[in-house]
């Protein structure tokens, strides 16, 4: 699971055709992808940003095309 970078579920879907703001949090190999369905979450403890949520981002080269 990635770490959004975005206070907000709101935040995020406002940045939709933008490159995705995020962090790696996997020490195996990279999560990310340009193109399809990420998992991601907003840690505060972590990024200092809002409050915790979750959500299913579709990118599309690698551009924010559709937050859930």
């Amino acid at each position: 699971m990635l770490i959004a970078n975005y206070p907000s579920k709101r935040d995020c879907k406002a940045n939709i055709g933008k490159p995705l703001r995020y962090t790696e949090t996997s020490m195996f190999s990279p999560e990310y992808l340009a193109n399809g369905e990420l998992t991601v979450a907003n840690r505060p403890h972590i990024t200092g940003l809002g409050r915790e949520w979750f959500g299913q981002i579709t990118m599309e080269n690698g551009l924010i095309k559709a937050v859930k």
